[in-house]
This record gives C-alpha cells, sequence and structure tokens, in this order.
C-alpha cells in the first residue's frame, strides 16, 4: 500500500537516513522503535508527506508522493492520509466536534455531513459527553482520541502515529494502544506509528527497530 525505496536524508552535515527501504501492507499496525536520533520520525514524516527525501521514492496506491507538490500534494495528504502526534495540536478555541470536522471541511465536503461522521466517530471513541468541550475542558487522553477522531475523518488509508502515548499516563497509553487494534479490526485502518512504547511495540504486527539512520 505504501512504499519507500532508497531513502536517504541529511540536515546540514547529518545524515540521519541511510538508504531505508519499507513497505507497509493495507490493514497492518506497524511500529517503528529504535533510540532517539536513530531517524524514526524523519523517516515517518517523508513517508506521510510532510518532509522531503534527498533521494529515494514513495509510492502509495502506486501514486509516486515525491513526484506531487504544492496544491496537489496537500490535497493528496488531506484525503489519504491521517495524523495523530505527541502533543495533539488540537485548535483551542474549538470544540471537540469542531476540531474533528476541520480536515473534512478543509476538503471541500458538506458541512452537515462532516459534522455527522465527527459526532458518529466521537460516539465511538467514548466521547459523546465531550462534544462540545474545547481542549481545556478535557483530560489528557480525551484529547488524543479527539485528535485520533480526527485522523479518521476522511477515511485514510493510513494513520501516521509519531509518539502518541507519548505525553499519557499509562492507563491512557493503554486505552490508546486498544483504539488502534479496535479501529484495525473494525475498518481494516493501517498504522504506522512511531513509538518508544515496547507494549505498544510487542502488540504491533511488525516491529521496525532502526538504528543509525537504517531499519536494523
Amino acid at each position: 500500500m505504501i512504499t519507500g525505496k532508497n531513502i536517504h536524508k541529511r540536515y546540514g552535515t547529518v545524515e540521519v537516513l541511510r538508504g531505508v527501504d519499507v513497505e507497509i501492507n493495507k490493514g497492518e499496525v506497524v511500529s517503528i522503535a529504535g533510540p532517539s536520533g536513530s531517524g524514526k520520525s524523519t523517516l515517518l514524516h517523508i513517508l506521510g508527506t510532510l518532509d522531503k527525501a534527498d533521494i529515494g521514492e514513495v509510492s502509495m496506491n502506486d501514486t509516486a508522493i515525491n513526484s506531487l507538490s504544492g496544491k496537489k500534494l496537500a490535497a493528496f495528504r488531506n484525503k489519504h492520509i491521517g495524523f495523530v502526534f505527541q502533543f495533539h495540536h488540537l485548535l483551542p478555541e474549538f470544540t471537540a466536534w469542531e476540531n474533528v470536522c476541520i480536515p473534512g471541511w478543509l476538503a471541500g465536503r458538506k458541512k452537515a455531513e462532516v459534522k455527522e461522521k465527527s459526532e458518529e466517530l466521537l460516539k465511538m471513541l467514548g466521547l459523546s459527553h465531550r462534544m462540545e468541550n474545547k481542549p481545556n475542558e478535557m483530560s489528557g487522553g480525551e484529547q488524543q482520541r479527539v485528535a485520533v477522531a480526527r485522523a479518521l475523518i476522511n477515511n485514510p488509508d493510513i494513520v501516521f502515529a509519531d509518539e502518541p502515548t507519548g505525553n499519557l499516563d499509562s492507563a491512557n497509553a493503554k486505552e490508546l494502544h486498544q483504539l488502534f487494534f479496535d479501529l484495525r479490526d473494525k475498518f481494516n485502518q493501517t498504522f504506522l506509528i512511531v513509538t518508544h512504547n515496547e507494549e505498544l511495540a510487542k502488540l504491533s504486527d511488525r516491529v521496525l527497530y532502526m538504528k543509525d539512520g537504517k531499519i536494523v
């Protein structure tokens, strides 16, 4: 479904990725693990179109992502990819359901349809009582589940999660781990997760271990 070939990335004099090959299949939950500075997040950002490789190719469903730019790249990202970050990046002035709707509205979908979908997702994630709450009125775990709903609003082919439990306590982290697998089982959703959490990594279908800019 998504493939990266011979990916190289350098920042200044530091070679962060040194010829990485990776393939993620539909419906897989794959974790990327390894020490800090090994290139995990850089690889995730390149596969997720947030950064560009210096050398190498990235394709998703037979589309050469590295050949897209500008509005075409932004439209592709919004339609096919969802993101969950360690810091949820919810907009503080918007309610839970409004935050979830934003990618759908940006895609030009009908407002009523997007709102209905956002409410459906929030209910499914156990947040029906938080629809009208703003981020500062929710716990860290609740905010992260809102971020997951936002990542799913456009029915993406894959969700990229960068240290999604890094800011959560162990109980909320465990709940979020389970949520990823429930979503995979229910929707055949694909996840690629950068994590330092060994428990989450062990639960994944596969773990890609990185060291010194390579998968080992």
